[in-house]
């Protein structure tokens, strides 16, 4: 519950960013949404895998040093 909390939290934070960049170098608020709503979908995916490798070589590395 707490990664699926911290991705969601993670997600808004990038689309915030995102959309914010986005608008600066385009100072259009459309090309911004669009721009902003496309890399933080697949950046939030990422983050979600790669959360999960890293639990996963923690519950291992745990594992190795108790056996």
């Amino acid at each position: 519950m707490r990664a699926a909390k911290k991705t969601v939290s993670y997600s808004i934070m990038h689309l915030t960013v995102a959309i914010t960049v986005a608008y600066a170098l385009t100072r259009d608020w459309r090309a911004a949404l669009a721009i902003g709503m496309i890399e933080p979908v697949f950046q939030t995916l990422a983050f979600a895998i790669h959360e999960r490798v890293w639990d996963r070589l923690g519950r291992r590395a745990a594992a190795a040093t108790t056996a």
